[in-house]
């Protein structure tokens, strides 16, 4: 069994090209504050918290062959998210998921990126009161775009373990909701680069596996799938994969993992809504099992992943035919 090609079919298959779109939105679409406009014309006020000290929770979303994928779950986890660093979306749900489907259509994207937050906005007179702020809402979409693409999905992510940063500790920061807090992720990703790897994932202060950047981290060993429990964020590709596994029969345990389960495993993968599910070829140099590529259960599991999304699977559907509402 081979890696199903996911990014040249959504480049080449009719079902899934970028539709007929107004040229200023051929880079991206945007909501600013309850505006619509282009990427290239989106910005920010320069004293947004969450642009000087990264005030915010966000969420993304992504859309295949026009079907919105798990769009409820992703809302759920973001009002969480508000809820847990003392947010307010001033949209509700369900205006929330229309934003994100107007941009979807002005767009013209079938195969999509979708992004958006809430910041803390500016700071008033008495920055102790946090009813005198105004939360501010932002959202973009972009052509879909992946951590690893067809050619790095087919040979394997080539890992690398950071030894010189960890995860902030869940005690300082939550994980479980979608921050802006990403140092510690990027700076690992600068020491795997220089290091000749493609991407690298961080453990926490006692050797556990906690998160790569902007993904959940998989090990398999003698046919049971393991991921961490804690020092991550809750993802909804990680929340697919295990229903997946189960779907095939695939043992799963939900629980600590430290990272020499990871250098002895099996297969192993990493998971996010930029990519799905992506194998792991090597860490740290050492190939998995022994053996280049994809293994034979990661790859069933990538495959059915994209086979169910393409089908509809738990996809809301966009209505292109209806004109965005701005």
């Amino acid at each position: 069994m081979e890696i199903i090609q996911a990014e040249h079919i959504m480049h080449n298959d009719p079902a899934h090209i970028r539709l007929e779109h107004d040229p200023k939105y051929a880079h991206g679409s945007a909501f600013i504050n309850g505006v619509y406009c282009s990427i290239d014309e989106a910005a920010i006020p320069i004293t947004d918290t969450g642009f000087i000290h990264a005030d915010a929770a966000y969420d993304v979303v992504s859309a295949s062959k026009g079907f919105i994928f798990r769009l409820e779950d992703h809302l759920a986890r973001f009002e969480k998210a508000c809820e847990k660093f003392l947010l307010n979306n001033p949209y509700s749900n369900s205006q929330t998921a229309e934003i994100l489907t107007n941009l979807v259509k002005l767009a013209g994207t079938r195969e999509a990126y979708i992004w958006w937050c809430v910041t803390r906005g500016q700071t008033p007179a008495n920055r102790g009161d946090l009813g005198a702020y105004k939360n501010c809402f932002y959202a973009f979409v972009v052509p879909y775009a992946y951590i690893a693409n067809d050619e790095v999905r087919s040979r394997g992510i080539d890992l690398m373990v950071s030894q010189k940063y960890i995860r902030i500790p869940p005690k300082a920061v939550d994980p479980t909701a979608k921050n802006f807090h990403w140092m510690d992720m990027k700076l690992s990703l600068v020491e795997a680069m220089q290091n000749g790897c493609d991407w690298s994932v961080l453990c926490d202060a006692e050797g556990y596996l906690t998160e790569a950047p902007g993904s959940n981290i998989f090990v398999i060993k003698d046919g049971t799938l393991f991921t961490p429990d804690s020092g991550c964020l809750e993802g909804i590709t990680r929340k697919t994969t295990l229903e997946l596994a189960e779907e095939i029969g695939m043992p799963t345990r939900v629980e600590r993992v430290h990272v020499d389960q990871l250098r002895e495993a099996d297969e192993a993968f990493l998971t996010s809504t930029a990519g799905g599910i992506m194998p792991i070829n090597s860490v740290d140099g050492k190939l998995l099992g022994g053996v280049a590529g994809p293994g034979e259960q990661v790859t069933q599991l990538h495959n059915l992943y994209w086979e169910r999304r393409w089908a509809g699977w738990l996809g809301t559907p966009v209505d292109y035919r209806e004109p965005a509402t701005v």
